[in-house]
């Protein structure tokens, strides 16, 4: 067993060692379970107990040796790396800049701003609304009873409260009592605002989507009023050639009621709203003279209008959070 040959062979091969990887992969070779130095101990069993003890001290200081070389070649090449990384962070103000990413926002976002934008514009009023709503202002206020069958085209989220029945209202028009209650005639006022049915969704419905309410009180208004707004409205939001129709519908809280359906570049006719002439009992529930006072009121679906505008085929994108469709906009 000479252990001068495996010495020079050793350090030879220390001399090689580049980087902290190949400082690892030495020690293992030299040190490890089944390395060579670990080798020649395990031997000196099998040899004399002259030559035991003469090759186990040499061996021994050897193993010292070598592990301190490992350890004070590991601190520079650690120190070595060290100033490399800190080279490579340094910034070349010659560079190009890397472009921040913004924010931005929401396609509904987008198409609120610009329906209230346009409303404003006609003199209109911004007015918000509670997301929860007692049972006389989403339904009886607004002349719809509790044995009146038109309850059952609104498809209720009821919260469990008493003595007072709550619930998610099911539509922005409460708020047209609630004002009413507050305010006097004349006035024109824009309620945008989320609401909540309890229904299966699918590509045109959701549980939950954004109205836009509309409501314009005064002595002299009539259907011709609002037939001048809305289109004024859609003409502004869609551009000149649209073309606009209104049919005979019924809503309990107006009396004529009519949907709004608008054609756009080679679109069908779409329904996008439903109106009507504000209904005398809703006029008596909020303390008003129904003989002194007209008024319209209407109601527009914002998720049905972004997905026109922004020829959308699902409204369940919209509340996705899918940025691969979000980043479009």
């Amino acid at each position: 067993m000479d252990i001068g040959d495996l010495k020079k062979r050793i350090f030879i091969d220390l001399t090689k060692v580049k980087d902290l990887a190949e400082l690892e992969q030495f020690r293992i070779k030299y040190l490890g379970r089944k390395g060579e130095i670990t080798f020649v101990l395990k031997s000196l069993k099998d040899l004399s107990i002259a030559k035991r003890k003469k090759l186990g001290t040499e061996a021994n200081q050897f193993k010292k040796e070598i592990e301190s070389k490992i350890e004070n070649l590991k601190s520079q090449l650690i120190k070595q790396e060290t100033k490399t990384k800190e080279r490579e962070k340094k910034i070349d103000i010659t560079a190009p800049g890397i472009r921040i990413v913004h924010g931005h926002l929401h396609p509904l976002t987008h198409i609120m701003r610009k329906i209230e934008d346009i409303f404003q514009s006609m003199g209109f009023r911004i007015i918000e609304g509670p997301d929860i709503e007692t049972e006389y202002y989403n339904f009886d206020a607004l002349n719809i009873p509790q044995d009146h069958p038109a309850r059952d085209a609104w498809d209720t989220f009821w919260l469990k409260t008493k003595p007072q029945r709550l619930l998610l209202r099911t539509h922005t028009s409460p708020m047209q009592v609630r004002f009413m209650e507050k305010n006097n005639p004349p006035f024109r006022i824009i309620v945008p605002g989320r609401v909540f049915r309890y229904e299966s969704t699918d590509a045109s419905h959701f549980y939950n989507f954004y109205q836009l309410e509309g409501l314009m009180v005064d002595t002299h208004i009539s259907i011709a009023n609002f037939k001048a707004v809305v289109e004024e409205f859609l003409k502004k939001l869609f551009g000149e050639e649209i073309e606009t129709r209104m049919r005979p519908s019924y809503y309990p809280f107006v009396e004529p009621g009519f949907d709004i359906e608008m054609k756009y570049l080679s679109s069908d006719w779409l329904e996008i709203m439903g109106a009507g002439m504000v209904h005398p009992n809703v006029f008596k529930s909020v303390g008003y003279v129904p003989g002194n006072w007209q008024g319209f009121a209407f109601g527009i679906g914002i998720d049905r209008i972004a997905m026109l505008k922004y020829k959308i085929n699902d409204i369940r994108l919209l509340y996705s959070s899918d940025l691969h469709f979000l980043n479009q906009f």
